[in-house]
């Protein structure tokens, strides 16, 4: 027996078909970037793991380069989080008041947060410059790297914040209406 022909169609060609046009894969760099260093920071973890309880010899640098990893993930992924608007935040109270109230309280919000992004960018910087003096305890390398890891994780937050705030003027500083009700992205 035999299997009629079909036309084959572009769809055909790929592994996964996307049927509703709203449904968009979008590429961020911060996510690339924050899975490789959360992968690499796994597999020296691991490898610590391994030479210190299998062959009993562990390697000296495991320790010390998972730590700085550990930094870069944290604030990579807190770029991560301001894009998907899943930081930690208190709206209870803004759930009772006014909606006149609500957008003023949004506003000093968007305003602290983006004042608050921006010292941390500032003070990113000052770090990087005092640390190229100070090297690694066990890798002779400046410590100005690891700051550097730190300053690009600040300078992805601050664009993902004036981003957000562009996006809450645009709105108004109303609530937006995609997310109502949303518990977990």
């Amino acid at each position: 027996m035999t299997e009629p022909t079909r036309d084959k169609s572009a769809a055909d060609e790929h592994l996964i078909v996307v049927e509703e046009e709203d449904i968009q894969n979008a590429f961020f760099p911060e996510d690339l970037v924050a899975f490789v260093l959360f992968w690499a920071m796994g597999c020296i973890v691991f490898l610590q793991f391994f030479t210190r309880y299998v062959l009993n010899d562990s390697v000296a640098w495991t320790e010390e380069i998972a730590r700085y990893l550990l930094m870069w993930v944290t604030f990579v992924g807190s770029a991560v989080a301001m894009r998907r608007r899943v930081h930690i935040s208190v709206e209870v109270l803004l759930n009772f008041l006014p909606p006149g109230i609500v957008r003023v309280a949004n506003v000093v919000i968007d305003a602290v947060t983006l004042g608050f992004v921006g010292l941390l960018c500032w003070y990113s910087i000052t770090i990087y410059e005092r640390m190229k003096i100070q090297k690694m305890t066990v890798i002779d390398w400046p410590m100005s790297y690891v700051y550097a890891g730190v300053g690009l994780g600040c300078f992805l937050l601050l664009y993902r914040t004036v981003q957000m705030v562009f996006a809450n003027a645009r709105r108004g500083w109303r609530p937006d209406p995609a997310r109502q009700g949303l518990i977990i992205d």
